[in-house]
């Protein structure tokens, strides 16, 4: 079975009835207001649901000319975080977003790395859909439930910047940004301070795993994107990056959702590239 899993909002409500409901985690954010998901989790959230902090909860501190702008957390305090929030080894998991489902896709992520592989869910169409069905919110905090997880990092799952400059040139890399067209060519850098991407990648913007109605393109669809970048390389050289190892992991889900098996992150991605300038880097 595919370790991507989508829920509609009217499963998810169902689910939630139930005598066991599953783990909800609110992942809203925004880069240009980090204090944007907290303040939007207070005004209203799903019932149950507790809120992750990309920066806060999902990533580890930035170390300012090495590290990336969100590195990976540390294993041992994200797993204290998630059993605080009530996670157990069986209990099943909902991520949501505001909808495109960047941000709740980084902590889907997480949790594949961390080894929990089963019921793992992503609200499809995220809040945006929740409210379009017209399904309750509160501002009413969750209950405390501590968990029993237990997990173990899967090395393989990713790749540091040392070993993806080694291999830049291997015939079999397929290297994809998941950032829009206008920051993969460099035209424009509105957040790190040099524009471009690594050399020989290519652009494969997380934004086009979505219809025109914010929700995942079926599976079909998604496997003639991905087969198209792949273009006969096996899938398990494949590398995903972005600007920091966030919207990277919307490609990685949408991969998996497609049918493929998950492929490997680099997690420190463009911004954490671009902090040793010896690095090589292209623009179109």
């Amino acid at each position: 079975m595919s370790l991507a899993r989508l829920l509609t909002a009217e499963q998810l409500h169902a689910r939630l009835q139930q005598h066991n409901p599953p783990l909800l985690l609110d992942c809203r954010f925004a880069l240009e207001d980090p204090t944007y998901g907290q303040r939007s989790y207070r005004e209203g959230h799903i019932d149950g649901a507790h809120y992750a902090d990309l920066e806060q909860d999902l990533s580890g501190p930035v170390q300012k000319g090495v590290t990336g702008r969100h590195p990976l957390p540390d294993p041992a305090e994200l797993q204290a975080r998630l059993r605080s929030w009530g996670l157990d080894a069986e209990r099943e998991v909902v991520l949501y977003d505001d909808g495109p489902g960047a941000f709740a896709a980084r902590a889907w992520w997480l949790l594949m790395w961390l080894g929990k592989r089963d019921g793992v869910y992503l609200l499809d169409g995220g809040l945006k859909a929740w409210r379009e069905a017209g399904l309750p919110l509160t501002q009413a905090l969750p209950g405390s439930c501590a968990g029993q997880f237990q997990g173990q990092i899967d090395p393989t799952l990713t790749i540091d910047a040392d070993a993806l400059a080694a291999r830049l040139h291997a015939a079999e890399l397929t290297l994809i940004d998941a950032r829009a067209l206008p920051r993969f060519r460099g035209e424009v850098e509105p957040i790190d301070p040099v524009a471009g991407h690594i050399p020989g990648a290519q652009c494969a913007a997380f934004t086009d795993n979505l219809g025109a109605d914010g929700r995942f393109l079926p599976p079909e669809q998604l496997r003639q994107r991905f087969a198209t970048l792949l273009a006969g390389r096996p899938v398990e050289a494949l590398v995903a990056y972005c600007g920091s190892g966030v919207t990277a992991c919307h490609n990685l889900f949408a991969l998996c959702l497609a049918g493929y098996p998950l492929a490997r992150l680099y997690p420190g991605s463009w911004s954490e590239w671009i902090t040793q300038p010896a690095r090589p880097l292209a623009r179109d």
